[in-house]
């Protein structure tokens, strides 16, 4: 860490744990606990499967204007968004958490509790960094806070896979907000001891494969669209794919065919590619596409004279940019004062989140847990434990405070 800069965020903190207000703001976090833990329960009972996060952006806009925040509303994209006014506009940062799961729109979003747990799909990613929204915006207003600088509250959409970050790059990059953001914090999952200061990358593809199909027998040597993707997937996961920097592939979902006695006239893939390193993301992006390429070139080499080969189409359908926002930049060194300041040692880390596209756009991002413990996250299993839950919200009030400071 940068030995100039080190005093001056470990003093901020020390000063705004000395003030009544953010006393007082700690407090209520202490003492609402249980009403912030019906709150998610309420939040994440509402539907938000992919593209379809209207429902619940709603409900937010609708508690940020009872809450008092100002210019309250849903963006062309969907994001929700709510002003925390201060003396300035400027510096003005953004605090956010993402609408949307993973689970598609016949999902059961009946949230259900046990043992302390509560269980449901999205419960933790990302209903804890939503409910942190509403219960930071609440303290803030509750205690009367007067900051010089002000903060914008996003709910954004799309940041789960095929959402491709749409939410926050219409926020950064065409929304009435543009150009006037200075620095944004993602609060996103559990924890208290992680600050991701990394952007992962990635790059997700579509294959789609098609052919004349045929009769198992009859037909046999007829090109056959599964038969292909299964010569692409041989050769991707035979790719010595590094340690460091880490590097992963996967193949998420697989579809085609009619029958087992039929040769598919169809098949498609998805396939997420992930690297550390933006040059070892480029070189697994090549090897894939040349592999799938390769793959369905051999399948149709095997073709009968006169059978129709196949057709392929290569969809990319999600690009994630890698970036960093430096460990002595006075964001991260806030955000690892006042994580030791609540009592945790902090962690920097890489991820893929909301804060890839501020901090590819060169905009100081990082994303916090929320506090509490979860687990099997992305499942019907999903779990989160909001016991703890109040120090995650103590660190998320000292960062944001830090950056636009006590008027």
């Amino acid at each position: 860490m940068s030995t100039a800069l080190e005093p001056v965020p470990t003093q901020m903190i020390r000063d705004l744990l000395g003030s009544q207000q953010v006393k007082s703001a700690f407090r209520f976090f202490e003492e609402s606990a249980a009403a912030i833990t019906e709150e998610q329960v309420r939040l994440c009972s509402i539907p938000s499967s992919p593209f379809k996060e209207h429902q619940r952006a709603e409900y937010l806009r609708q508690k940020f204007e009872e809450l008092g925040l100002t210019d309250t509303t849903i963006d062309n994209e969907g994001n929700c968004l709510a002003l925390f006014r201060g003396a300035s506009l400027s510096p003005l940062l953004v605090v956010s958490a993402h609408l949307d799961t993973v689970f598609s729109s016949n999902t059961n979003f009946t949230i259900t509790e046990q043992d302390n747990r509560l269980f449901g799909p999205g419960i933790s990613d990302d209903g804890c960094g939503l409910v942190a929204l509403i219960a930071l915006a609440h303290a803030v207003k509750r205690v009367d806070v007067k900051t010089r600088g002000s903060i914008l509250f996003v709910g954004t959409v799309g940041e789960e896979g095929e959402g491709n970050l749409r939410g926050v790059r219409y926020l950064l990059t065409e929304g009435i907000w543009t150009k006037r953001i200075d620095s944004f914090i993602s609060l996103d999952g559990p924890g208290v001891d992680r600050i991701t200061n990394e952007a992962l990358g990635s790059r997700r593809y579509r294959v789609q494969l098609k052919g004349a199909g045929g009769h198992s027998w009859g037909d046999f040597g007829s090109p056959n669209a599964i038969h292909a993707l299964g010569r692409a997937i041989t050769r991707l996961v035979n790719y010595p794919a590094p340690k460091a920097p880490r590097t992963t592939f996967n193949i998420g979902r697989i579809e085609g065919g009619e029958s087992v006695n039929a040769i598919p006239a169809e098949a498609s893939m998805e396939v997420d590619l992930r690297s550390a390193d933006d040059g070892e993301l480029r070189r697994l992006d090549a090897y894939f596409r040349r592999a799938v390429t390769d793959a369905v070139q051999e399948e149709n080499t095997g073709a009968r004279p006169g059978d129709s080969p196949l057709q392929m189409e290569l969809d990319l359908i999600g690009t994630r940019p890698t970036g960093k926002t430096a460990p002595d930049s006075y964001l991260v060194e806030l955000a690892i004062a006042a994580t030791k300041a609540v009592g945790f040692e902090p962690r920097l880390e890489q991820a893929s989140t909301d804060s890839n596209l501020p901090i590819a756009l060169g905009i100081p991002a990082v994303t916090l847990g929320a506090g509490g413990q979860a687990g099997l996250s992305h499942t019907l299993a999903e779990w989160y434990d909001p016991r703890g839950r109040d120090l995650g919200l103590k660190r998320a009030l000292l960062v944001m405070l830090g950056m636009v400071g006590l008027n």
